[in-house]
């Protein structure tokens, strides 16, 4: 009778296990490239998501290595194991609507986060207006010079959404400010090396010339000023601004020697996964991420909306010491 009753207790400990295993949702996270900081903060939050840590969810993140071919592979992959939700941050705004579209015929609810991508099958997307953050860089540094004088733009990689609006919003400012000059407007990819070798190059072409750099992300606007430092020039002659609130832009924020905007890649991942998680129960789900407490101005709506859109934070003086204590 003993043997029996131990038996049954394992017996009914595996299959509670086995419903345990069924019960957790499979999902995955599919951004557009993890070199750069900004995605490495972004993937962390999603790694710190309350419902990871439990164990709830079983997260993938995969690398798209900046290849929108890589990354419709990845959606294959993701389809043939049968995830529960896609989160996409795609490399390009065209490119990755087949992904999108393959993902949602084969049932699997797609989740934008960060950058845009030119689909209406999206379940919900969650990120910034990225038109809004080009305006305020360039008019920082327009600001900085008078409206007037010679400015260099360093774009994204072309195609992305991001590189896209920020462009938009970049030519908004310099629409306002008629007597200011773009001498140069060229892609470093979101790269701080491409960046250096772009500013070293444009130092040479046109000495004496720069006054203002508007770099679409703050990796780049920091290559600028490596390259500045390197030529043994003085980066406070410049007005140079960025994007993303990175670490080091941060630090040289704090030094004087640039402006940035503080994207919150923590809300825009969290949020997302909020999201995926909701549609993947069919909306049996309380939001677990503290980020809609957060943001007043950004309610959850019961899950029920297409577009999140997370608000900018200009770095300042005030600011930048606290955003600062939230790096390790």
């Amino acid at each position: 009778m003993r043997k029996l009753l131990i038996a049954l207790a394992s017996a009914t400990a595996l299959l509670a296990t086995s419903a345990a295993a069924q019960e957790k949702i499979k999902i995955g996270a599919a951004p557009y490239g993890l070199n750069a900081e900004f995605m490495q903060i972004w993937t962390a939050a999603l790694q710190d998501h309350p419902a990871v840590k439990s164990g709830e969810v079983e997260l993938t993140v995969f690398d798209g290595r900046y290849d929108a071919l890589v990354q419709q592979d990845q959606f294959k992959t993701m389809i043939t194991q049968k995830y529960n939700a896609i989160i996409f941050a795609p490399i390009d705004v065209d490119a990755g609507a087949s992904a999108v579209q393959s993902a949602v015929d084969a049932g699997i609810p797609v989740i934008g986060s960060n950058t845009r991508v030119n689909s209406d099958q999206l379940t919900s997307y969650v990120g910034s207006d990225d038109t809004v953050s080009g305006y305020l860089e360039a008019k920082s540094v327009l600001d900085k010079i008078g409206c007037k004088g010679n400015v260099v733009i360093i774009e994204g990689p072309v195609g992305q959404s991001a590189q896209i609006q920020r462009l938009q919003g970049n030519k908004k400012a310099l629409a306002e400010c008629p007597n200011v000059k773009v001498l140069e407007d060229q892609t470093a990819n979101w790269s701080r090396a491409e960046a250096q070798t772009l500013m070293e190059n444009w130092l040479t072409s046109h000495p004496n010339q720069i006054n203002g750099i508007i770099g679409q992300n703050d990796e780049m606007a920091l290559g600028a000023i490596e390259a500045i430092k390197a030529a043994g020039l003085d980066v406070k002659s410049f007005a140079i601004a960025g994007i993303d609130g990175v670490t080091d832009a941060l630090r040289a924020a704090k030094a004087g020697e640039m402006t940035s905007i503080l994207q919150d890649a923590r809300a825009q991942a969290q949020g997302a996964l909020d999201l995926a998680i909701f549609n993947a129960k069919k909306g049996d789900y309380k939001p677990e991420s503290d980020i809609w407490t957060t943001y007043k101005d950004m309610p959850w709506n019961d899950g029920k909306d297409k577009t999140y859109n997370v608000p900018w934070t200009p770095v300042t003086a005030e600011n930048v010491d606290k955003l600062l204590s939230t790096r390790k």
